[in-house]
């Protein structure tokens, strides 16, 4: 399954614009590997139907990793993870409160059923790096993407 002409494999929601300097990292990781990928800002609780319609056609869309990115109560991965059968990896925002531990308990602590990964508080890089390595499990070319990555790690 190699990407098809640019299409997104990617989706990345967060829940607000000011989240989005934190997955800057991401971003840029995901283009260092060639990964195409969509940006999408929807709150799950400012904009539930947003975010249904946006995770529950994912998969029709091309997206076959989804990361969700929120501060505070945190909610969004975990909702997004209801509406889609791909898996969903969570950034936990860094936040003013808690320093992030509230957004990184919140997504952590999923219901049984409706899992998530999740990486650092604002570990937006790992988690492109992680979105990759579940493509790769399907995916010669993003697989190799990963092994190029870890060998060029390993030799700096």
């Amino acid at each position: 399954m190699a990407w098809d002409e640019g299409a997104p494999v990617v989706g990345i929601i967060m829940g607000s614009t000011s989240d989005m300097p934190a997955m800057e990292p991401c971003m840029q990781q995901l283009e260092e590997f060639g990964v195409p990928y969509e940006v999408k800002v929807a709150s799950a609780h400012r904009k539930p139907a947003e975010v249904h319609e946006w995770a529950s056609t994912a998969h029709e869309r091309g997206i076959r990793v989804i990361i969700a990115a929120a501060g505070k109560a945190a909610h969004l991965g975990g909702v997004v993870a209801a509406y889609t059968p791909n898996p969903v990896i969570t950034v936990p925002m860094k936040t003013s409160d808690l320093g992030g531990l509230d957004s990184l308990l919140s997504m952590v602590q999923m219901p049984s059923g409706v899992p998530v990964a999740c990486v650092a508080i604002n570990g937006a890089k790992n988690a492109a790096i992680l979105a990759v390595q579940m493509l790769g499990t399907g995916c010669d070319e993003a697989h190799q993407k990963i092994i190029d990555f870890k060998t060029a790690m390993a030799e700096a």
